[in-house]
């Protein structure tokens, strides 16, 4: 029987939302293991000046649990 969690993650990037997303990924790799799938959650954009000068994403991460 495999028991699944999720935890919910903010990233951004500069770039685009898809780098938002593979950045908070990567670095979510860094200390969970056996993640299994990514939900975007929200999308927000920072702005200044008028100009979209970030991205931002709300992430959850399903992960499965070691026996």
């Amino acid at each position: 029987m495999a028991i699944a969690k999720t935890i919910e993650i903010i990233s951004s990037s500069t770039q685009s939302i898809e780098h938002a997303v593979k950045d908070g990924l990567e670095k979510a790799r860094e200390t969970v293991d056996n993640i299994e799938g990514v939900w975007v959650k929200d999308i927000k954009a920072s702005v200044k000046d008028g100009m979209l000068v970030e991205w931002r994403v709300i992430m959850v991460l399903t992960f499965v649990l070691k026996d």
